[in-house]
């Protein structure tokens, strides 16, 4: 019993002092962000290796989700008589859920990363050290322009995931199925609100930021050489994931309340 209590405890203390160092960090970024200069051509060139590099697999997730959406639904709306409402039920679902997790997880995992591995490899090889050294801040260069291009970037990319999506439904609605075209894009706009489109970008923005702050912390904060640069990547990885998938409850219970 008391080792489980010893062992409960530690897993605790270890969770308690990660989320204070990460909010620690968050207060420096969003403190580094308003003294100038931004580093500007650092910030563009990761949202190119965040948003435009990641486009190719967004693109391919995002189509055949909305496929897979309109084959599920067309069979089980088909029971009721309700094939019509395929259009919406797509639109919905990739606008509110599907466009912004499947956007946030796909980044984590491809761009979030490379982000933890750069950093690990980075702070291994006392690459970080050396910008200390040379009077640079390095989470001002290093980890604001990451930040900053996530919260940017992913809604745009959830946009593009978006508007595949839908089509990958119509896709299969439409040519698949048989279903009247003008139907689909019919009832598609006639039951998608504005709110549902805002909702789904503030949720990909906040997870970008996320995703950014996440990874980058795990790898400034690499210790043990190559293994330790291979745990991060993988813990950011996990955590990202984690961390977007329950912050989606909670943004979605905010934002229909």
């Amino acid at each position: 019993m008391l080792r489980f209590l010893a062992l409960l405890g530690g897993i605790i203390l270890r969770f308690t002092e990660t989320t204070g160092r990460v909010l620690l960090l968050l207060l420096q970024v969003i403190k580094m962000m308003l003294i100038p200069p931004l580093e500007i051509r650092n910030t563009f060139k990761q949202a190119l290796e965040i948003g435009v590099r990641s486009v190719p697999v967004v693109l391919v997730t995002a189509v055949f989700t909305g496929m897979v959406l309109a084959l599920q639904t067309y069979t089980g709306f088909k029971r009721f008589g309700a094939e019509a409402l395929v259009g919406s039920v797509v639109a919905l679902s990739m606008t509110r859920e599907m466009g912004p997790v499947l956007t946030g997880l796909i980044v984590a995992g491809r761009a979030g990363a490379a982000m933890a591995a750069e950093l690990g490899t980075m702070r291994v090889t006392e690459q970080i050290d050396a910008l200390e050294t040379l009077a640079t801040d390095p989470v001002k260069y290093l980890i604001v322009p990451r930040f900053i291009s996530g919260l940017v970037v992913m809604p745009m990319l959830t946009v593009v995931a978006d508007m595949i999506g839908i089509l990958g439904g119509y896709a299969i609605a439409v040519w698949y199925y048989h279903t009247s075209s003008i139907l689909y894009w019919k009832r598609a706009w006639d039951y998608l609100e504005l709110s549902d489109l805002y909702g789904g970008l503030i949720k990909a923005s906040f997870f970008g930021g996320m995703i950014a702050l996440i990874c980058c912390y795990e790898g400034f904060y690499t210790e043990g050489g190559a293994e330790g640069v291979g745990k991060a990547t993988t813990g950011a990885v996990v955590i990202s994931f984690m961390t977007i998938l329950i912050s989606d409850y909670f943004l979605t219970a905010w934002l229909i309340a």
